[in-house]
This record gives C-alpha cells, sequence and structure tokens, in this order.
C-alpha cells in the first residue's frame, strides 16, 4: 500500500470517528435535554381518561355555541396552532381544541388509528369534558375526516361545519401517501441525534417545519418546539396516515346531504397551476355535501389560513355561530332536555 493511499485512509477514518463521536454526543446531549423539556411541558388545558389513556383538551371562551378545533395530520401541537384565532373567537364563542392520541399533550394509544375509533375518542373526551353540544365543529387539512365522521355518527350534535383547506373525503380516498418511508426515518435520525433541535433554533427553519414565531409568544414557540421534537412521526401519528385513504373510503360509504351550513374555506394560490386548479374544483364539490354548503376562495393564502389570515378563518366560524336561526341554541335545548329525561 503506498504512503498516499494509507494517508487516504488514516484520513477518512479520523472523519467517520469524529463524526461518529459528533453523533454519539448528540445523542445524549438530546435524550438529555428531551428530560429537562418534560419539566416545562405542561398542558395548557385538563387531561381526561379515554380508553385508558390521557386525553388533552383546551378550553376557553364564552357564550352559547362551542367551537370544536381538529387540527391536520402531524401538526405537532394543536394548541399552539390555532392559537391566532383564540382572541378573536374567545369574546363570543366557546373553543375546544382537542389533541388525538400522539399529538400534542396527549398519551400515545395502541389502539389502531381507524376513523371510528378516533371519532368516539373525541366524541369520549367531549362529553367527560362537559362540552356542551351541538357543536361547531372546525376542520383543518386531513383532519377535515374525522369532522364529517363525527357529523355522520353524532348527528344531532353538530350545528354548523368549517374546512379550513380540508380535502373532501373524495379526494383523499384516491390520494396515496407518496413520501417514502426513508424520509420520515430520517426525520426521526435527526431528532435522534440533536440535529433538528439545532435546526429549530432558527426562525426561518421554525417557521417552515412547525409555525411562524411572530405569530406566537415565546412560551407557545417552545411548547410547538418541544412538541415537534418529542412527537416527530411517531406510531400513531404514522398510523393515521396509513390508513387515511381506508378511513376516506369509510367516510364515503355513508356519504349523506348534511343540513346544516358548511363553509369550504380554500387557500387560493398565487400560481396557479393544474394541481392547485384540481384542488379547488374538488373543494367546490366538497361543498355539496351539505345543502347549505359554499365555498371561500382565500386569495394569498398558505395551506394553514388560521395561521397566514386567521381574521378570515374567525369570520366564517363567527358568522356561521352568530346566523339567525342557528340550531345552537334550540340544539342546546333539546339535549338539556334529553339530559333530563335520561337522568
Amino acid at each position: 500500500m503506498n504512503k498516499g493511499l494509507r494517508r487516504g485512509l488514516k484520513v477518512l477514518g479520523g472523519l467517520m470517528l469524529a463524526a461518529g463521536l459528533l453523533l454519539l454526543t448528540g445523542t445524549a446531549y438530546e435524550a438529555y435535554q428531551s428530560t429537562q423539556d418534560m419539566k416545562s411541558y405542561t398542558p395548557p388545558g385538563k387531561l381526561y381518561e379515554v380508553s385508558g389513556r390521557n386525553m388533552h383538551l383546551y378550553t376557553a371562551g364564552k357564550g352559547t355555541s362551542t367551537v370544536v378545533l381538529a387540527s391536520g395530520w402531524g401538526t405537532p401541537n394543536p394548541y399552539v396552532d390555532f392559537s391566532p384565532l383564540y382572541d378573536k373567537l374567545k369574546s363570543d364563542v366557546k373553543i375546544a381544541v382537542y389533541d388525538r392520541f400522539g399529538y400534542g399533550y396527549s398519551d400515545y394509544t395502541e389502539r389502531p388509528r381507524d376513523i371510528d375509533t378516533i371519532v368516539e375518542e373525541v366524541h369520549e373526551l367531549l362529553r367527560k369534558s362537559g362540552q356542551r353540544p351541538p357543536y361547531i365543529m372546525v376542520g383543518h387539512s386531513l383532519g377535515s375526516l374525522e369532522t364529517v365522521r363525527f357529523a355522520q355518527m353524532y348527528p344531532d350534535e353538530v350545528a354548523g361545519m368549517v374546512m379550513i383547506d380540508g380535502g373532501s373525503p373524495e379526494y383523499y380516498s384516491t390520494v396515496e401517501m407518496d413520501t417514502p418511508e426513508w424520509y420520515f426515518d430520517s426525520a426521526r435520525f435527526l431528532v435522534k441525534t440533536g440535529i433538528a433541535r439545532t435546526l429549530l433554533h432558527s426562525d426561518r427553519m421554525m417557521a417552515t417545519l412547525v409555525i411562524d414565531p411572530e405569530l406566537v409568544a415565546e412560551p407557545m414557540k417552545k411548547a410547538a418546539t418541544i412538541s415537534t421534537l418529542k412527537h416527530a412521526y411517531n406510531d400513531n401519528v404514522m398510523d393515521e396516515i396509513r390508513r387515511s385513504k381506508i378511513n376516506a373510503a369509510r367516510v364515503l360509504a355513508n356519504k349523506q346531504e348534511f343540513s346544516f351550513p358548511l363553509t369550504i374555506l380554500t387557500a387560493g394560490s398565487d400560481q396557479p397551476s393544474e394541481g392547485s386548479r384540481a384542488w379547488e374544483a374538488d373543494q367546490a364539490d366538497f361543498a355539496s355535501w351539505s345543502k347549505q354548503g359554499n365555498q371561500q376562495i382565500v386569495p394569498h393564502a398558505q395551506h394553514y389560513i388560521h395561521n397566514s389570515q386567521p381574521d378570515v378563518v374567525a369570520g366564517a366560524i363567527l358568522k356561521m355561530a352568530m346566523a339567525p336561526g342557528s340550531q345552537l341554541k334550540t340544539g342546546h335545548r333539546k339535549h338539556t332536555a334529553n339530559r333530563r329525561q335520561d337522568g
């Protein structure tokens, strides 16, 4: 072996050793920091036992209407994600933001993430926490499926629905998860080795991967960071996306025309493409799920419309809650009477 090759192998070996040491150091640091994170990771709401595990619900506001918010797939901290809406809603309506298992402050579960199980858990959480139906159900992105299924399974408990760039059951029933498994494996590796934590120190990366730090106060930014690192593509989250097509088919199999109002908020693309036009067309068809359905395209909006244009989302919710002839007040009286009869 010549001297040049021997020297090159030594350099390569040294680099590999250094890289290994850095990864070991990063892994140890991440393990320590994760333990420290949990000391300040206090739920902003309350935990309720559902199916033998703790499930988190954040509530705020006042009024006769209760707005239940369902986050999209993979949103690590729904409480933080929906926070730009709170001040715009809580003086007029009650807010209830739930964390599915594997999200936010809720536990993990071994129960399968089929749509009926998820909806049953949400219903039990709302019941145990003392929420009063009928609700205005608000679903973002893939959260549209559980929102529609909730109305199918508990029709007397829904007075209206608002979708925040939420895909229709028809759309999700035809879409395959096209993100390769190696992507999720790589993301988990970045978390385990402390690299992801380092990246999230950048506001630009924070805005890209979690939430725009300018939208939230420092405590919420910290909570979102902890949630992102804690829940990165865990088994519950991954089971949800793998079952999304089957879950959508389940919702479609029980399709019915709703009588309550349904508002579809669609993020309007600044650079229309074939894909964005197809999405807008699907959203328009989604409105036909209700006799009182309508679509509103929100110009210059991002997929997380409640982050980029919270005034529009809050306005749509309040318009539904305050509408003359709303089912909310009569619905509350009906449910109160039913509870008295049951008692």
